[in-house]
Formats: C-alpha cells, structure tokens, sequence
C-alpha cells in the first residue's frame, strides 16, 4: 500500500534532520523535478543538490513549519533559524505520487539573524 502524502511528509521531515542527502532523496521519485529561483533540478541528483544547499544554509535550524494539504499537494509555509542566519518567508509546494514526492518548488530568503 502506498504512503499518504501526510506519511510522506512526516518521513520526509525525519530524514531532514539525518542530513544524509542520499536517504532524502529517497523520497523522492526518479525522475523528480524541483524548482527554485535558481532554476529546474531534475531527479535524485537535483534533489540532493538543492536540499544540499538549504541543509547548508540552515545547518541545526530550529524550524517551524505550517503544512496545508490538499490531496496530492501541499504547501508549505515555514520559517528557521540558526545562531547566524534566518529564513521568514519560506515557501514550498509538494506534488506526490505514488507515494513519493514528484515535484517540489523551494524558495526562501537567508538573511543574517540580528537576535
């Protein structure tokens, strides 16, 4: 039986915190697209490489997230922060399939944290 998208997420979110780029990747499907501001990253390659930067960016982040589900979709609103830099307008939107995610846009702006 296939995960949920809302299993997908909160598996998806465990592997986050693992920070091993290959085992997040598998969440994702083959042939995965994501967008970002930066351009179109395509399969488990894209996934590690953009993931790999917002794990950079964001090292030991304490995140606050505010999931909306709609069936196969979810976006997702959600801020973090380190003890040097911070994100308040994070943004993504998930597309499942399969039980896996299919395709995700990213996008936030990494300011320097003033406490």
């Amino acid at each position: 039986m296939s995960r949920t998208p809302r299993e997908v997420f909160a598996d998806h979110g465990g592997r986050l915190g693992t920070g091993d780029l290959d085992h997040i990747a598998g969440n994702y499907t083959e042939d995965a697209v994501l967008i970002t501001p930066d351009g179109e990253f395509r399969g488990h390659d894209g996934v590690r490489r953009v993931i790999g930067r917002l794990l950079a960016d964001l090292p030991r982040a304490e995140w606050s997230l505010t999931p909306r589900f709609a069936g196969e979709i979810l976006f997702l609103r959600w801020t973090a922060a380190t003890a040097t830099h911070r994100v308040a307008d994070g943004t993504d939107t998930f597309v499942f399939r399969d039980g896996l995610i299919s395709a995700q846009t990213v996008r936030y702006t990494l300011t320097n944290r003033t406490n």
